[in-house]
């Protein structure tokens, strides 16, 4: 692989982990229709962490104080923290019990061409959502609904950030909070699949130099921090649910190729 596909992939990755338009299912597709393989782990970890970085730019303040809180034991910050713990049960759960069924639904791409067309429903009911009354904050039942919704976009096709927000929306959640909360989900999320990944990066020799790593992982990274920019931008100017025609045009072109 050279530095330049390196670099595709990872503003493939940044753009797609964070606009509500599914990674997974834009991998499953790229995988089909430009032949575009990630060779050995080490790539995918690098972008993983990359995307990771994304968010810890964006939302530093947040965490940092996050993290000043739970160190000197405030109990707003712990139960926070608690709430993005809770968030992250259900995907940990289907994840690790259910591994092996989920990565064989990649083999399938008609099912990322569905899993789009259902992003795209989810995405669209976003306009009703904004359209509620009074915004509150996350509790319990929320962040364990979000979890639930983060856990469903691990099939392909599925948006993680658009399936997550949506969720937070209708329990009456506010933009701004239900973005910057599914995203601090994400950091336990997309933490925890690097770390999933890290021993087989040490076990294996990997086929791609330094540089070419770096070159991915700069590229996720920017293009993150743009996407998560973007993201927020659009939901709090309520044009949100524009996401889902693409979903809807992507999902169908998608099914459309895999049955010719």
């Amino acid at each position: 692989m050279t530095w330049y596909e390196a670099v595709f992939l990872g503003a493939l990755q940044g753009a797609t982990e964070f606009l509500p338009v599914s990674s997974s299912g834009h991998l499953v597709m790229g995988q089909a229709l430009l032949g575009i393989e990630v060779p050995g782990a080490g790539l995918e970890t690098v972008l993983h962490a990359a995307t990771l970085l994304s968010v810890v730019i964006v939302y530093r303040r947040r965490i940092g104080t996050l993290l000043s809180g739970i160190a000197r034991g405030h109990r707003d910050q712990l139960g926070y923290a608690g709430l993005l713990l809770l968030a992250s049960v259900p995907a940990a759960i289907f994840g690790l019990g259910f591994g092996s069924f989920f990565e064989s639904l990649f083999d399938r791409p008609w099912i990322a061409g569905a899993g789009l067309l259902a992003s795209g429903c989810v995405v669209w009911t976003a306009r009703k959502a904004l359209a509620q009354g009074p915004a509150g904050a996350p509790g319990a039942v929320t962040a364990l609904v979000m979890g639930l919704a983060q856990a469903a976009a691990i099939v392909p096709g599925i948006s993680r950030s658009g399936t997550t927000v949506v969720a937070a929306l209708w329990r009456g959640v506010g933009p701004s909070e239900a973005a910057a909360f599914s995203f601090l989900m994400s950091v336990v999320a997309v933490g925890g699949a690097a770390l999933v990944k890290l021993p087989e990066v040490m076990a294996a020799d990997g086929p791609l130099g330094p540089g070419v790593l770096a070159a991915g992982g700069v590229a996720a990274c920017v293009t993150g921090v743009l996407a998560i920019h973007i993201f927020r931008a659009m939901l709090g100017s309520r044009s949100f649910h524009r996401f889902a025609p693409y979903l809807w045009v992507a999902g169908a072109a998608f099914l459309l190729y895999t049955s010719l």
